[in-house]
């Protein structure tokens, strides 16, 4: 007999038929009169990670919300993620009650705003500001193309007719997806110096984590307590599985065993793409056989360029 209990599924499951966690933001976007308006969001998370020529998150939203119909208007946002002081909560929580305009509710809030910084490096690129108080910032354009959803308009604000697309822009009567490419990631120096130069448990922002609207008079939410550190497992492939992954890449440049030692770490899905660039690199320097010394410039490199992306 099941130890669970069988639970009904019904709209918003995620917030009425489970506990399930959630980050808690505040996006960003553009008013009809350039102005900027701001609306509070949980359901948004990273959409395209790798394999794609640019990156992008995913927001879930009403469609007739100021934010929806803002993104569908310009298809400008930026997502600002608060930390867990209760005063920057509240005000959020201010932020969210539907069917205020913009008119009605930003007039009295507190979070202060400034400049985009794709808007300062390209004055004709005009976004929506983003907030001073956020710890860390998206700057973000939607996807229009995707999925047919560049013929999707704002203006109709009690539901869209069908048809309607399978994953972005107007999804359901009362639906939107938006695929919003990554632009730009912002982040107060604090944090990232601690990411660039190492992150312990105490140089974690404190984020909160809500879980909707529970019931009928409270927004939940869980503040940060300390973090805790797993060891990961770390496995080591043998030199002769690496070998033949290697040898396998390209008929021209090999590896030396010293050099396959430096890699024996990488986990395997990763290695194919871990060897094509140490051939890719071969290749533009003449080297037909790649030694350990080889490796040493190839993860310079490659740690240099990845410390100069994190400063843009």
């Amino acid at each position: 007999m099941s130890s669970f209990e069988n639970l009904r599924i019904v709209d918003n499951f995620y917030q009425t038929s489970l506990f399930f966690p959630m980050p808690t933001v505040v996006i960003s976007t553009l008013c009809e009169d350039g102005t900027t308006t701001l609306g509070p969001y949980s359901l948004v998370q990273p959409y395209y990670v790798a394999g794609k020529g640019y990156y992008a998150m995913l927001l879930s939203c009403r469609n007739s919300s100021n934010t929806a119909q803002n993104i569908l208007r310009n298809g400008k946002c930026a997502i600002n993620f608060i930390t867990d002081d209760p005063k920057y909560f509240k005000e959020a929580v201010k932020l969210s009650w539907p069917g205020d305009t913009p008119q009605d509710k930003m007039p009295k809030c507190k979070f202060k705003l400034e400049k985009s910084m794709v808007e300062e490096e390209n004055p004709e690129d005009v976004r929506p500001q983003v907030m001073s108080e956020a710890m860390q910032v998206i700057e973000c354009t939607w996807m229009r193309e995707l999925d047919g959803a560049d013929v999707d308009k704002a203006g109709e604000l009690h539901g869209y007719e069908p048809p309607y697309h399978d994953f972005n822009g107007i999804t359901s009567k009362f639906g939107a997806h938006f695929i919003l490419r990554i632009d730009k990631i912002l982040m107060k120096k604090k944090y990232a110096d601690a990411i660039i130069n190492g992150v312990r448990a105490q140089d974690f922002p404190n984020l909160p984590v809500d879980y909707g609207y529970r019931d009928s008079k409270n927004f939940w939410y869980h503040r940060k307590t300390r973090m805790r550190a797993e060891l990961l497992q770390m496995r080591q492939a043998s030199l002769e599985s690496v070998r033949y992954a290697a040898d396998r890449v390209d008929d021209k440049v090999k590896f030396t065993d010293d050099a396959l030692q430096t890699v024996l770490g990488v986990p395997r899905v990763f290695l194919p793409l871990v060897l094509k660039g140490c051939v890719a690199w071969a290749k533009e320097n003449g080297v037909t056989l790649i030694n350990a010394e080889h490796m040493k410039i190839i993860n310079d490199k490659r740690a240099k360029e990845k410390a100069e992306k994190k400063k843009k």
